[in-house]
């Protein structure tokens, strides 16, 4: 693709022109903490068409009350997009991360009605496998105070030798506090997808894109943009069968036999 031209969808026709008069399409991204979010942005903003502007709720005080978190939508949103970004005039979607613990939930209905006013669609992205996200959530508090890769802390690393050296660590989850967590993390997904029913949407799960890339050709579609094939650097940390990866293997076991997460203990990825 040349860097000078704008790919885009119009009445189901690519067109290529220098500048190109594009609908732009406002987006938010919606995930739960450590389910892929990074890698997923990074295969986004990989497309021409598509610019997500990172956790901009990670600030606290941009998610104090609904007042904040509209303005701050507003600043997102109401930018002169085709002019002022990166992407200038091949910009056709546009938005943001947005943690489910980042005031999403507290807010929902007055966020709902704003992105209905302002037509905004979402995609949810969650993990299958809580208890491989329970993993990366534990290594990944572990390695900020413990700065494994030469006393700097990296939630995503674009190196192989570098995930190495953080999947050493092999945390020791609470097996008594693992049920109910687990029901928390999945009644919590539950919630989000009731409250924000409404709102343009699509569900996807991090180990289905990782199976099947053609997936992100249906977000492609759902943004109508032109489908490309979209590419990250981010490497992937923890690989491979779970019990190399926890401490306490056997007491994780016990605590989900019979249980509905159960299949956790074997599923990849």
């Amino acid at each position: 693709m040349a860097d000078d031209l704008c790919f885009f969808i119009k009445e189901s026709l690519i067109v290529t022109p220098k500048k190109s008069p594009l609908v732009l399409r406002m987006i938010v991204l919606i995930f739960a903490m450590r389910s892929g979010s990074g890698w997923f942005e990074t295969l986004l903003n990989n497309h021409t068409n598509i610019s997500s502007n990172g956790e901009i709720f990670s600030v606290k005080v941009r998610r104090s009350n609904i007042s904040s978190i509209v303005e701050t939508l507003d600043n997102i949103y109401n930018l002169d997009w085709f002019t002022s970004a990166s992407k200038n005039e091949c910009t056709a979607a546009v938005g943001l991360k947005w943690m489910l613990n980042q005031g999403l939930m507290q807010h929902h209905e007055e966020i709902v009605e704003y992105f209905k006013t302002k037509g905004v669609s979402a995609i949810f992205l969650f993990r299958r496998n809580l208890l491989r996200r329970m993993v990366s959530i534990l290594a990944n508090s572990y390695d900020q105070n413990a700065k494994l890769l030469n006393g700097t802390h990296k939630s995503h690393v674009h190196s192989p030798d570098e995930a190495e050296i953080l999947a050493r660590y092999k945390p020791t989850i609470n097996a008594s506090l693992l049920i109910p967590n687990l029901k928390q993390v999945d009644d919590m997904a539950t919630k989000a997808l009731e409250y924000f029913k409404s709102t343009r949407h699509v569900v996807l799960y991090y180990e289905d894109i990782i199976k099947n890339r053609t997936k992100l050709n249906d977000v492609q579609d759902f943004l109508r943009v032109p489908r490309i094939d979209l590419k990250s650097r981010q490497v992937k940390i923890h690989k491979g069968p779970l019990s190399d990866q926890v401490e306490n293997w056997v007491d994780i076991q016990k605590a989900l036999q019979g249980t509905p997460y159960e299949s956790f203990l074997h599923q990849d990825y």
